[in-house]
């Protein structure tokens, strides 16, 4: 009975959280979670202290937005862990004029995220309910630069195609040749490669001019799998 009383006071008092205590947390987060392991990129470090993260993830779970970790959506999928967020943003070395390609949508964080580094992003998500839930709550909070499409990652999305930047933010099992089709040359990827259970890495993959690739391996990571489409 204390214990279920304590959960329930904590949940409330931080319901309760203002604006100002938001932004606070953001702070720390990004001092305690980000700057200390690395990550320097002054525009990507903005933009983080920025976005309200505890506005992407389910309301029982926004007392824990910016903590050290990843966090459920819902329908089997995950916000990434801040910091993972950070890192792969930062590899994926997005200019201002660019036209980047996220596939696995999420809550639409990651997107919110390469926004403010893009000129547009564009998104896919392989669950038809998140990526309408993803499109109501970015175009509510004016990320106007964002684009989401319910479909198959597995695919890209030829229509738009070439991109500058690639990101996937689950893993496939090797990289889906569509997607270093569409990637223009000298573009650039981050890709967590893995079986679902087994060994997964975090790669740089770079377009050269004979369509061939470069990869580079970068951190040890766990993702959800990236799924197919029927």
């Amino acid at each position: 009975m204390k214990w279920f009383f304590y959960i329930t006071l904590s949940v409330s008092l931080l319901s309760c959280q203002t604006d100002g205590d938001h932004e606070k947390l953001r702070t720390i987060m990004v001092e305690d979670q980000i700057i200390e392991r690395g990550i320097k990129d002054p525009r990507l470090l903005d933009i983080m202290r920025t976005i309200p993260r505890h506005e992407f993830v389910p309301e029982k779970y926004r007392s824990a937005a910016y903590e050290d970790g990843p966090l459920p959506i819902g329908y089997d999928q995950t916000i990434s862990q801040p910091f993972i967020v950070a890192f792969m943003t930062e590899h994926l070395q997005v200019e201002p004029d660019h036209k980047v390609l996220e596939i696995g949508t999420g809550s639409g964080y990651q997107a919110a995220v390469l926004s403010g580094m893009a000129d547009h992003v564009y998104t896919i998500e392989i669950v038809s309910e998140l990526a309408l839930e993803s499109r109501s709550r970015l175009k509510a909070m004016s990320f106007n630069n964002v684009t989401v499409l319910a479909g198959d990652g597995y695919k890209g999305w030829p229509e738009e195609a070439p991109f500058d930047r690639v990101m996937v933010t689950a893993a496939p099992e090797k990289i889906p040749q569509a997607l270093v089709d569409q990637l223009r040359t000298g573009g650039r990827m981050v890709v967590p490669i893995g079986k679902q259970h087994g060994i997964q890495y975090l790669w740089v993959i770079t377009k050269q001019k004979d369509g061939t690739i470069v990869k580079d391996k970068v951190l040890p990571v766990r993702f959800v799998p990236m799924v197919k489409g029927e």
